[in-house]
Formats: structure tokens, sequence, C-alpha cells
């Protein structure tokens, strides 16, 4: 028996790839071209589009370059039925911890993100 989760399993493992790389082709390969990217962690709430937020990701010093532990996971996917997909993941970059609320849509038969929201959390020097 197949699990329905498995595709989007397959595209947060790459969107994880896309942010530890700083690939912006993965990135574009899992974001709807029309996703939104925000955050109330800053004032006023930031939000971008994709066209935004892509050339922002590819001036980035990759986590990988630097040697960063990769620390990623998924807490929770959710199947809203066939075509829609809520995924809860966790990730760090540099001296900060995200918490993403990611909505995937399944367009053509493809599932992609269609919205990143999340939460940031700077870890203190010295803090695991």
């Amino acid at each position: 028996m197949s699990d329905a989760t498995s595709p989007i399993k397959s595209v947060l493992s790459d969107y994880f790839d896309a942010l530890y790389f700083c690939d912006t082709v993965l990135l574009q390969k899992v974001f709807h071209p029309k996703a939104i990217y925000a955050t109330a962690d800053e004032t006023p709430l930031l939000y971008r589009t994709m066209s935004d937020y892509v050339p922002l990701v590819a001036r980035r010093q990759s986590p990988a370059s630097r040697g960063e532990e990769r620390n990623d996971s998924v807490d929770e996917i959710q199947l809203a039925g066939e075509n829609t997909a809520f995924a809860r993941v966790r990730c760090s970059i540099g001296d900060k911890d995200f918490v993403d609320f990611l909505t995937l849509v399944r367009d053509q038969g493809t599932w992609k993100i269609m919205a990143k929201i999340f939460q940031i959390k700077v870890r203190e020097e010295g803090a695991e």
C-alpha cells in the first residue's frame, strides 16, 4: 500500500536541500510560481512573492558552504483532500531556528508549496 504523503515528503526533502545549499533552481521547483512567503515576526509584517524571495536566497552564503550541521525535520503532514495539504516543518540556518507552516497544492499532478508562513527563534550563543 502506498503512502499518500510520499510525494509531499519528497517535495519537503527538496525544500530542505534548497535551503541548505541555497539552490534556487531546486527552490523554484518546490514552490508554486505564485506562492507567498510571510512572517509576522517582523514589523511591519513581512510578505514576499517568489520573484522577491528567490534572489534573496541566491545572494545568501549557504549553510552547506559554512559547514553547518543539517537540522531539519517534518513535524506533521495533513491532507485536506486530493490536491491540498499542510506541513509543519522545522529547520535551522545559522543562529536561527525556523518553524515553517507550508500549504501545498497539487497542480497538474505535481505537489508545490503555495504558501510559507514562518516563525523565527534566534538561538542565544552557547544554547543548543
